[in-house]
């Protein structure tokens, strides 16, 4: 049996955590990296990226393109909230824009889209941005357009 001093305790350090949280990172980056929509992989995709960033953190993105339009993007990584926030957005940025458009996303723009993240983190923008254009250029690699 779990002792109640222990589940209080438990409780408290929760409370902790998510004040610092909010503290630190923007409504829209909590909202992201707590309920990522598009975490993990699409079956048959058309095109697949996968870079490790400067931190160490590993991310992978998964494309259904159709046309020349992505249609549907996932993505995969080991890191830490920030990194999961960063490929969240960049993933439901994408989908629905041209190749093209796709590839000229940058980090700022995501930076933006997520209301900022702190310095030491804006790296995980990077990181998703690469990700994304390393699955694009798999897709040219193969032979799409």
């Amino acid at each position: 049996m779990i002792d109640d001093d222990f589940v209080n305790m438990v409780k408290e350090l929760q409370k902790k955590i998510e004040r610092e949280e909010e503290e630190t990172y923007s409504k829209v980056v909590i909202s992201e990296y707590r309920n990522p929509t598009n975490f993990g992989f699409l079956k048959k995709p058309e095109a697949v990226g996968m870079v490790k960033g400067s931190c160490g953190d590993t991310m992978k993105i998964t494309l259904k393109i159709v046309e020349g339009i992505i249609q549907d993007a996932r993505f995969w990584t080991d890191g830490c909230g920030a990194t999961i926030a960063a490929g969240n957005m960049i993933t439901k940025m994408a989908k629905g824009k041209t190749l093209q458009e796709a590839n000229n996303m940058n980090s700022n723009q995501i930076l933006d889209a997520l209301d900022g993240l702190p310095k030491e983190h804006n790296h995980c923008a990077l990181l998703a941005v690469n990700t994304l254009h390393d699955a694009i250029n798999n897709y040219r690699s193969l032979g799409g357009k």
